[in-house]
């Protein structure tokens, strides 16, 4: 009798502290390092986001710009004349066989600035028409104008796949509000002392500030608006070695935000879609 109860305190003893062992919550390091890997999974999937959303823009750049820069001067290479150009009377223009020189002006070369007055500049050369706002003001879009992706097929170009079957001008990606943005191609002729530079180039539409800086960076090495063959439509050549200019807007900035500037403050709501610039890109021929 005496040897059972002098066990029984010590189970009591031993079973009590274990009672409260598993009736107790976590200790504070425990605690620490669970908010330690939230933190680091929370962490992880922003900075996957931000790698997903540059991998789109390179892919863009890869798969979209430079293979209709690309389509372009194979174009160029199998006819001998630029996209929409006489073959038989070439004006090295876009579009050049819609130029008609006036009576005893030559047809190129020459003082182009004078003999080809604003807004008789030829046609640019789209599949569609452009957005409002996107291309010259001065320029109207007829339907038989409108035919870039006849001129590639009639050349036997293979031009990159773009939204799907008989949309290869156009790409679509999502912005940094996760809506829906749309890039369309064209290649015009600028008649010298256009803004951004006169020449055959590719108009690039529908491209959101952080893709137009991106893009920028990757063609010419820094994200200047007005300098090298990527820049901002409509805005002047610099002078020689001065400060380069900012692109206009930023991604807090929605669609038809008035007067929007690089380094302000746009209200934009996260379900709105970023306001969207355009690019100019010079070609080589």
């Amino acid at each position: 009798m005496r040897s059972l109860l002098s066990v029984l305190p010590a189970r009591r003893m031993h079973c009590s502290p274990g009672n409260r062992a598993t009736q107790g919550g976590f200790t504070l390091v425990e605690l620490a390092v669970v908010l330690a890997v939230i933190g680091l999974i929370i962490g992880a999937v922003a900075i996957g986001k931000d790698v997903q959303r540059n991998a789109e823009y390179t892919k863009i750049k890869n798969k979209f710009i430079d293979q209709w820069e690309q389509a372009y001067n194979q174009y160029y290479q199998r006819t001998g004349v630029v996209v929409g150009d006489s073959q038989t009377a070439p004006r090295i223009m876009v579009n050049g066989t819609a130029y008609v020189a006036a009576a005893g002006s030559p047809t190129s070369g020459g003082d182009m600035a004078a003999l080809v007055a604003a807004g008789s500049e030829p046609v640019p050369v789209c599949s569609r028409n452009p957005e409002a706002g996107t291309m010259r003001s001065d320029s109207p879009f007829t339907a038989n104008a409108n035919d870039l992706r006849a001129y590639m097929t009639r050349a036997g170009i293979r031009m990159p796949p773009g939204r799907a079957e008989g949309q290869e001008d156009l790409y679509v990606y999502t912005d940094t509000n996760g809506s829906p943005q749309e890039i369309q191609v064209c290649f015009q002729w600028n008649r010298p002392s256009t803004p951004e530079g006169s020449g055959n180039v590719m108009v690039i539409s529908g491209l959101t500030p952080d893709l137009a800086r991106m893009l920028d960076q990757m063609v010419d090495g820094k994200p200047d608006a007005q300098e090298g063959r990527f820049r901002l439509r409509n805005i002047p050549n610099g002078t020689p070695n001065g400060p380069g200019v900012e692109w206009s807007a930023n991604n807090s900035f929605g669609r038809g935000a008035g007067a929007p500037t690089a380094t302000g403050a746009g209200t934009t709501r996260d379900e709105e879609q970023v306001i969207t610039l355009t690019a100019i890109y010079k070609m080589n021929q």
